[in-house]
């Protein structure tokens, strides 16, 4: 490969910087002696002149190449021709200090200074047509790669419409090609979806509303506010729904270019497809989003989780939190449950999170003032689900006075709910349950499907079982009478309508069977649990 074959930075057009790096430049020696701070400029062609007035034949971008033949004598003829190179929009002149000019005359230092243009010489001979090639090649190959880039960009936004992807998918699709950090707010400014990308949550969600209102919506794609955000409105047939922002690089890196606002434009495309074939309002996935993240400690750090909750609009400061599972059974289905739960919050002034962190199950998570008790919310809340379907079950966690115990909260409530059998009566005064319900049965309940608890019942009862059902006997029932009584055989023997002699014959058949004590607490204890679980297990 010749040493002059030109190198493309990767995903924008060549700067002037760029440019002089070259080792066709390179090797004139270039001197930059004004204009540092614009190197950045891009180049967008290369132009020789020799002429007094080039400035007619330049559209902008352009990078200029003389000897300095053609440069007026006079300093007013000087800073009319830098002028006129300025009003056009050149990227920076370039003159060779080799054939006219042997120092830059001081009159084209000072008014390249007072104009901002980026003065560059050369104190060797250049060939300046092998530089228009070199330059060129590399402009015209840029802009060969970013068609390319920008056809991927299509592609993969087609592909993600065309399988159906839903909002959060084609969010993460965006931050992923732009290598930026995206958001997608509500008209309310409450951040609904947040994809970092060289950051964190809280780095981006932290402020979110105060900081999104300081950044006027458009109706177009464009960078502005204070924080330089690249926003796009996300509508249909003039209603907006919303928009999106993305963020600049945490290390104030470069500017947004031409494959930023591509990939933008084609994401806010792909939400508006999105929202019109889901049926799932973006509040209620963000809602069912942030409680599973909540519920099951995915999120990367509570740092993250308070950004994340405090941008859809959930106090994180002064406040304390309690999880509620509510189990609607099969009469209840859609969003409709999430959204009359969310309003009846509302109504009664309570900011909370609403949606479905698993199928058939809602989880709430209302943040309450320091001194608001949580279980007048809590029977609101169940007065309502049961409005929705007779057979509902709420269940509630314990509460908790920073969001980051909330998992803890939501497990106990979850405990709670795999404790409950159906039709299982509700305390005295309640209409939900939680965890101090959880008695022996319950307990059982929740671990019929464990093999150690089926196999315990199975060696502390199989014999007794087995001999009943070969003989026609009814032992069982028998050992059940006098468990329930605490061992009394009296009150055993009137509950199961026997004599005294008889109960005590079937309690010594029944310790000859199990090889057992029944005199024992302790073994009374234990045969007590085995068919306590034997029920449990039966009636599962």
């Amino acid at each position: 490969m010749n040493e002059n074959d030109p190198k493309a930075p990767a995903g924008r057009a060549p700067t002037v910087a760029d440019v002089l790096a070259l080792p066709v430049l390179a090797a004139g020696q270039p001197q930059v002696v004004t204009g540092l701070p614009y190197l950045d400029r891009q180049v967008r062609w290369v132009h020789i002149t020799e002429l007094t007035d080039p400035a007619s034949f330049l559209k902008g971008g352009e990078l200029v190449l003389t000897t300095g033949m053609p440069l007026p004598e006079d300093a007013a003829g000087v800073r009319r021709y830098v002028d006129e190179l300025t009003e056009v929009g050149a990227a920076a002149l370039v003159i060779e200090l080799v054939r006219r000019y042997h120092r830059p005359p001081d009159a084209l230092v000072q008014a390249c200074r007072a104009r901002g243009l980026p003065l560059v010489t050369l104190a060797r001979d250049v060939n300046f047509l092998e530089v228009t090639q070199v330059v060129h090649a590399l402009i015209l190959g840029n802009q060969a790669e970013a068609m390319r880039r920008t056809q991927r960009i299509h592609e993969a936004f087609t592909a993600l419409t065309l399988r159906g992807a839903g909002p959060e998918d084609v969010v993460r699709a965006a931050a992923e090609m732009s290598g930026r950090t995206v958001v997608l707010e509500n008209l309310a400014h409450q951040a609904l979806i947040c994809e970092p990308s060289g950051s964190t949550v809280q780095e981006a969600l932290t402020g979110w509303e105060q900081r999104s209102r300081a950044t006027e919506p458009g109706d177009h794609t464009e960078v502005g506010g204070p924080e330089g955000w690249l926003t796009a409105p996300v509508s249909y047939q003039g209603e907006r729904w919303g928009r999106l922002a993305m963020l600049r690089a945490p290390d104030d890196g470069p500017a947004f270019g031409p494959e930023h606002v591509t990939v933008l434009e084609r994401t806010a495309m792909a939400l508006t497809v999105a929202r019109l074939i889901h049926a799932t309002p973006w509040e209620h996935t963000a809602h069912r989003n942030a409680l599973r993240e909540l519920a099951e400690q995915r999120h990367h750090s509570p740092a993250d989780a308070r950004a994340r909750c405090a941008a859809l609009g959930l106090p994180t400061e002064d406040s304390r939190y309690v999880a509620l599972l509510v189990d609607l059974g099969p009469g209840a289905s859609g969003t409709e449950p999430e959204s009359r739960l969310h309003r009846e919050l509302r109504s009664a002034g309570i900011p909370a999170l609403v949606g479905e962190i698993s199928p058939g199950r809602l989880g709430v998570l209302p943040a309450l003032r320091a001194a608001q008790p949580w279980r007048p919310v809590a029977e609101r809340l169940s007065r309502t689900a049961l409005g929705l379907s007779p057979e509902a079950l709420v269940s509630v966690g314990s509460e908790v006075a920073d969001l980051a115990d909330i998992t803890r909260s939501f497990r106990e409530a979850a405990r709670v709910i795999e404790a409950t059998p159906p039709g299982q009566p509700l305390p005295p005064g309640r209409s939900f349950h939680e965890l101090p319900d959880i008695d022996l049965r319950r307990l059982l309940y929740a671990l019929r499907e464990d093999t150690r608890i089926q196999d315990y019942t199975e060696r502390r009862l199989g014999r007794l079982i087995d001999h009943d059902t070969r003989h026609g006997t009814d032992l069982m029932t028998t050992l059940g009478h006098y468990l329930d009584a605490a061992g009394n055989k009296t009150t055993a023997a009137r509950r199961g309508g026997l004599s005294r002699e008889t109960m005590y014959q079937r309690l010594r058949t029944i310790e000859r069977l199990l090889d057992t004590d029944l005199e024992s607490g302790e073994r009374r204890t234990e045969l007590h649990v085995a068919l306590t679980a034997l029920r449990v297990l039966r009636d599962g």
